[in-house]
Protein backbone atom coordinates (compact mmCIF):
# COMPACT_ATOMS: atom_id res chain seq x y z
CA UNK A 1 0.00 0.00 0.00
CA UNK A 2 0.97 3.36 -1.09
CA UNK A 3 0.29 6.52 0.73
CA UNK A 4 0.10 9.89 0.02
CA UNK A 5 1.61 12.08 2.19
CA UNK A 6 -2.17 13.76 3.41
CA UNK A 7 -4.85 11.68 4.23
CA UNK A 8 -7.96 13.45 6.63
CA UNK A 9 -9.11 12.00 10.27
CA UNK A 10 -12.67 12.45 11.19
CA UNK A 11 -15.27 10.92 13.08
CA UNK A 12 -18.50 10.32 11.42
CA UNK A 13 -20.95 8.72 13.85
CA UNK A 14 -22.55 11.93 13.94
CA UNK A 15 -23.63 11.77 9.76
CA UNK A 16 -26.01 9.11 8.48
CA UNK A 17 -24.90 6.73 6.31
CA UNK A 18 -25.62 8.37 2.73
CA UNK A 19 -23.69 11.87 4.54
CA UNK A 20 -20.96 9.69 5.36
CA UNK A 21 -20.71 8.81 1.74
CA UNK A 22 -20.97 11.92 0.11
CA UNK A 23 -18.04 13.26 2.75
CA UNK A 24 -15.91 10.16 1.52
CA UNK A 25 -16.39 10.95 -2.05
CA UNK A 26 -15.56 14.43 -1.33
CA UNK A 27 -12.49 13.55 0.65
CA UNK A 28 -11.33 11.33 -2.70
CA UNK A 29 -12.17 14.01 -4.87
CA UNK A 30 -9.82 16.62 -3.03
CA UNK A 31 -7.33 14.56 -3.31
CA UNK A 32 -6.31 12.94 -0.02
CA UNK A 33 -5.19 9.46 -0.38
CA UNK A 34 -6.99 8.03 2.87
CA UNK A 35 -9.76 8.58 5.16
CA UNK A 36 -8.89 7.57 9.23
CA UNK A 37 -12.18 6.76 10.88
CA UNK A 38 -11.99 5.97 14.86
CA UNK A 39 -14.32 3.77 16.59
CA UNK A 40 -15.86 4.28 20.26
CA UNK A 41 -19.60 4.57 21.22
CA UNK A 42 -20.92 4.23 17.43
CA UNK A 43 -20.72 2.52 14.10
CA UNK A 44 -18.40 -0.91 14.14
CA UNK A 45 -15.53 0.33 12.71
CA UNK A 46 -14.85 -2.74 10.08
CA UNK A 47 -18.88 -2.24 9.07
CA UNK A 48 -18.45 1.83 8.25
CA UNK A 49 -15.04 0.84 6.71
CA UNK A 50 -17.02 -1.64 4.70
CA UNK A 51 -19.86 0.59 3.55
CA UNK A 52 -17.25 3.29 3.06
CA UNK A 53 -14.97 1.25 0.29
CA UNK A 54 -18.06 0.32 -1.43
CA UNK A 55 -19.13 4.38 -1.80
CA UNK A 56 -15.42 5.25 -3.12
CA UNK A 57 -13.03 4.07 -6.23
CA UNK A 58 -9.40 4.65 -4.91
CA UNK A 59 -9.81 5.63 -1.12
CA UNK A 60 -7.93 4.20 1.21
CA UNK A 61 -9.59 4.10 4.75
CA UNK A 62 -8.52 3.14 7.68
CA UNK A 63 -9.46 2.69 11.03
CA UNK A 64 -8.28 4.89 13.66
CA UNK A 65 -8.14 2.59 15.60
CA UNK A 66 -10.12 -0.24 15.86
CA UNK A 67 -10.53 -1.64 19.50
CA UNK A 68 -9.06 -4.58 19.98
CA UNK A 69 -11.56 -5.53 22.84
CA UNK A 70 -14.27 -5.00 20.28
CA UNK A 71 -13.95 -8.28 19.06
CA UNK A 72 -11.46 -11.32 19.52
CA UNK A 73 -8.46 -11.51 17.03
CA UNK A 74 -9.52 -14.17 14.77
CA UNK A 75 -12.63 -11.79 13.95
CA UNK A 76 -10.23 -9.00 13.42
CA UNK A 77 -8.32 -11.07 11.75
CA UNK A 78 -11.11 -12.25 8.88
CA UNK A 79 -12.75 -8.97 8.80
CA UNK A 80 -9.40 -7.22 8.20
CA UNK A 81 -8.57 -9.64 5.10
CA UNK A 82 -11.74 -9.73 3.91
CA UNK A 83 -12.08 -5.57 4.00
CA UNK A 84 -8.90 -5.91 2.02
CA UNK A 85 -10.15 -8.33 -0.57
CA UNK A 86 -13.31 -7.00 -1.15
CA UNK A 87 -11.46 -3.72 -1.63
CA UNK A 88 -8.46 -4.75 -3.96
CA UNK A 89 -6.33 -3.57 -1.10
CA UNK A 90 -7.81 -0.07 -0.13
CA UNK A 91 -7.97 -1.18 3.62
CA UNK A 92 -5.29 -0.23 6.51
CA UNK A 93 -6.48 -1.79 9.47
CA UNK A 94 -5.53 0.36 12.67
CA UNK A 95 -5.27 -1.01 16.41
CA UNK A 96 -5.05 0.09 19.37
CA UNK A 97 -6.07 -1.14 23.45
CA UNK A 98 -8.39 1.80 23.64
CA UNK A 99 -8.65 3.54 27.45
CA UNK A 100 -9.80 1.81 31.05
CA UNK A 101 -12.90 3.45 31.24
CA UNK A 102 -14.47 2.13 27.69
CA UNK A 103 -13.41 -1.30 27.95
CA UNK A 104 -14.20 -1.54 31.94
CA UNK A 105 -17.01 1.28 32.04
CA UNK A 106 -18.78 0.94 28.71
CA UNK A 107 -17.72 -2.79 27.19
CA UNK A 108 -17.05 -4.56 30.65
CA UNK A 109 -14.18 -5.99 29.70
CA UNK A 110 -11.30 -6.53 31.91
CA UNK A 111 -8.54 -4.05 30.84
CA UNK A 112 -4.88 -5.98 30.68
CA UNK A 113 -1.72 -4.58 30.67
CA UNK A 114 -1.40 -2.76 27.16
CA UNK A 115 2.01 -4.03 25.94
CA UNK A 116 1.05 -7.32 26.75
CA UNK A 117 -1.91 -7.69 25.74
CA UNK A 118 -1.57 -6.10 22.31
CA UNK A 119 1.37 -8.44 22.23
CA UNK A 120 -0.64 -11.46 22.40
CA UNK A 121 -3.92 -10.39 20.59
CA UNK A 122 -0.95 -9.61 17.40
CA UNK A 123 0.36 -13.18 17.81
CA UNK A 124 -3.13 -14.49 17.99
CA UNK A 125 -3.47 -12.53 14.57
CA UNK A 126 -1.04 -14.20 12.70
CA UNK A 127 -2.03 -17.92 13.84
CA UNK A 128 -6.05 -17.10 12.79
CA UNK A 129 -7.40 -19.71 9.92
CA UNK A 130 -9.33 -18.13 7.14
CA UNK A 131 -10.75 -20.19 4.87
CA UNK A 132 -11.91 -17.48 1.85
CA UNK A 133 -9.69 -15.97 -0.86
CA UNK A 134 -7.25 -13.50 0.40
CA UNK A 135 -6.00 -9.88 -1.24
CA UNK A 136 -2.87 -10.54 -3.94
CA UNK A 137 -0.89 -8.51 -0.58
CA UNK A 138 -0.82 -9.26 3.14
CA UNK A 139 -2.63 -6.13 4.20
CA UNK A 140 -0.77 -3.84 7.00
CA UNK A 141 -1.74 -3.56 10.12
CA UNK A 142 -0.51 -0.34 12.39
CA UNK A 143 -0.83 0.38 16.29
CA UNK A 144 -1.59 3.20 18.15
CA UNK A 145 1.27 4.04 19.46
CA UNK A 146 2.77 6.92 21.74
CA UNK A 147 5.47 5.55 24.15
CA UNK A 148 8.23 3.65 23.37
CA UNK A 149 7.64 0.00 24.17
CA UNK A 150 4.53 0.25 21.89
CA UNK A 151 6.36 1.99 19.26
CA UNK A 152 8.98 -0.58 19.64
CA UNK A 153 6.29 -3.35 19.52
CA UNK A 154 4.74 -1.93 16.31
CA UNK A 155 8.18 -1.87 14.79
CA UNK A 156 8.38 -6.10 15.85
CA UNK A 157 5.20 -7.35 15.24
CA UNK A 158 3.15 -4.29 12.72
CA UNK A 159 4.01 -2.62 9.84
CA UNK A 160 4.02 0.44 11.80
CA UNK A 161 2.60 3.09 14.00
CA UNK A 162 -0.67 5.57 13.56
CA UNK A 163 0.14 7.92 17.16
CA UNK A 164 -2.37 10.20 18.05
CA UNK A 165 -1.80 13.94 20.12
CA UNK A 166 1.95 13.81 19.33
CA UNK A 167 3.88 16.85 18.01
CA UNK A 168 6.77 17.30 15.55
CA UNK A 169 9.48 16.17 17.86
CA UNK A 170 7.26 12.39 18.91
CA UNK A 171 7.41 11.74 15.18
CA UNK A 172 10.92 12.24 15.06
CA UNK A 173 11.70 9.50 18.08
CA UNK A 174 8.71 7.67 16.47
CA UNK A 175 10.71 7.47 13.04
CA UNK A 176 14.31 6.46 15.01
CA UNK A 177 12.49 3.72 16.95
CA UNK A 178 10.47 2.20 14.28
CA UNK A 179 13.04 2.20 12.01
CA UNK A 180 13.35 3.85 8.02
CA UNK A 181 10.86 0.58 6.79
CA UNK A 182 7.79 0.95 8.67
CA UNK A 183 4.75 3.50 8.05
CA UNK A 184 4.57 6.31 10.46
CA UNK A 185 1.21 8.39 10.44
CA UNK A 186 1.06 10.78 12.97
CA UNK A 187 -2.82 12.72 13.38
CA UNK A 188 -2.23 16.30 13.72
CA UNK A 189 -5.34 19.06 14.95
CA UNK A 190 -6.02 21.17 12.27
CA UNK A 191 -8.11 25.05 13.36
CA UNK A 192 -8.34 28.01 10.63
CA UNK A 193 -8.23 30.60 12.85
CA UNK A 194 -5.70 33.38 13.41
CA UNK A 195 -7.36 34.57 16.69
CA UNK A 196 -4.92 33.14 18.86
CA UNK A 197 -8.07 33.63 22.02
CA UNK A 198 -10.62 32.06 19.97
CA UNK A 199 -8.14 28.99 18.57
CA UNK A 200 -6.49 28.13 22.28
CA UNK A 201 -10.15 28.19 23.20
CA UNK A 202 -11.43 25.86 20.19
CA UNK A 203 -8.48 23.52 20.92
CA UNK A 204 -9.00 22.87 24.84
CA UNK A 205 -12.59 22.40 23.88
CA UNK A 206 -11.83 19.97 21.43
CA UNK A 207 -8.86 18.30 23.53
CA UNK A 208 -10.93 18.43 26.91
CA UNK A 209 -12.14 14.74 26.79
CA UNK A 210 -8.60 13.75 25.96
CA UNK A 211 -6.96 15.46 29.51
CA UNK A 212 -9.30 13.25 31.13
CA UNK A 213 -7.17 9.95 30.01
CA UNK A 214 -4.47 8.58 31.31
CA UNK A 215 -3.12 7.04 28.19
CA UNK A 216 -3.15 10.23 26.64
CA UNK A 217 -1.77 12.10 29.79
CA UNK A 218 1.40 9.36 29.60
CA UNK A 219 1.99 10.11 26.38
CA UNK A 220 2.24 13.62 26.96
CA UNK A 221 4.30 13.24 29.70
CA UNK A 222 6.69 11.24 27.51
CA UNK A 223 6.77 14.53 25.08
CA UNK A 224 7.97 16.59 27.46
CA UNK A 225 4.98 18.45 28.74
CA UNK A 226 4.45 19.32 32.44
CA UNK A 227 1.69 18.67 35.14
CA UNK A 228 1.16 22.37 34.85
CA UNK A 229 1.33 22.43 31.16
CA UNK A 230 -1.89 19.76 31.43
CA UNK A 231 -3.69 21.57 33.88
CA UNK A 232 -6.71 23.66 33.55
CA UNK A 233 -7.53 22.29 30.23
CA UNK A 234 -4.02 23.11 29.42
CA UNK A 235 -1.20 25.37 28.90
CA UNK A 236 -1.53 27.95 25.98
CA UNK A 237 2.13 26.22 25.11
CA UNK A 238 0.18 22.73 25.41
CA UNK A 239 -2.35 24.34 23.43
CA UNK A 240 0.00 25.90 20.46
CA UNK A 241 2.12 22.72 20.21
CA UNK A 242 -1.05 20.29 20.05
CA UNK A 243 -3.21 22.34 17.57
CA UNK A 244 -1.74 23.72 14.12
CA UNK A 245 -4.04 26.71 14.48
CA UNK A 246 -3.72 29.82 12.16
CA UNK A 247 -3.60 30.68 8.20
CA UNK A 248 -3.02 28.53 5.83
CA UNK A 249 0.76 29.00 5.81
CA UNK A 250 0.82 28.21 9.39
CA UNK A 251 -0.61 25.04 9.30
CA UNK A 252 1.32 23.84 6.28
CA UNK A 253 4.32 24.81 8.15
CA UNK A 254 3.22 22.37 11.12
CA UNK A 255 2.31 19.65 8.78
CA UNK A 256 5.96 19.53 6.57
CA UNK A 257 7.50 19.61 10.56
CA UNK A 258 5.85 16.13 11.02
CA UNK A 259 6.72 14.77 7.29
CA UNK A 260 10.58 15.97 7.94
CA UNK A 261 10.81 14.23 11.00
CA UNK A 262 9.46 11.52 9.23
CA UNK A 263 6.34 10.34 8.99
CA UNK A 264 4.91 8.56 5.93
CA UNK A 265 1.65 10.55 5.93
CA UNK A 266 0.42 13.46 8.29
CA UNK A 267 -4.07 12.67 8.93
CA UNK A 268 -5.24 15.90 9.69
CA UNK A 269 -8.53 16.22 11.89
CA UNK A 270 -10.21 19.23 11.68
CA UNK A 271 -11.55 21.35 14.70
CA UNK A 272 -14.33 23.75 14.05
CA UNK A 273 -13.73 27.45 15.22
CA UNK A 274 -16.59 26.63 17.57
CA UNK A 275 -14.34 23.91 19.55
CA UNK A 276 -16.36 21.21 18.21
CA UNK A 277 -15.43 18.30 15.36
CA UNK A 278 -18.65 18.49 14.02
CA UNK A 279 -20.10 19.70 11.62
CA UNK A 280 -16.92 19.26 10.05
CA UNK A 281 -14.38 22.30 8.97
CA UNK A 282 -14.21 21.19 5.57
CA UNK A 283 -12.94 24.75 4.70
CA UNK A 284 -9.45 23.56 5.89
CA UNK A 285 -9.80 20.17 3.90
CA UNK A 286 -10.73 22.29 0.73
CA UNK A 287 -7.84 24.27 1.56
CA UNK A 288 -5.31 22.04 2.33
CA UNK A 289 -6.46 19.24 -0.74
CA UNK A 290 -4.05 17.89 -2.15
CA UNK A 291 -6.11 18.51 -5.59
CA UNK A 292 -5.80 22.34 -5.11
CA UNK A 293 -9.32 22.42 -3.67
CA UNK A 294 -11.09 20.95 -6.78
CA UNK A 295 -13.31 18.16 -6.04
Amino acid sequence: MKLGTLGVWVGMDAMSAEAAAEFARRVEGWGYSALWIPESRGRNALVHSGWLLAQTKSLVVATGIANIYARDPMAMANGQKALAELSRGRFLLGLGVSHRPTVEGLRGHAYGKPLATMRAYLEAMKKAPYGAPSAPETPPVVLAAIGPKMLALSAELADGAHPYNTIPEHTQKARAILGPRKLLCPEVWVLLDTDAAKARRAGREALARYLALENYVNGWRFQGFSDSDLAGGGSDRFIDQMVAWGDEKAIRARIEAHLSAGADQVTIQPIHPEGSRQPVDERILSLLAPSGGRP
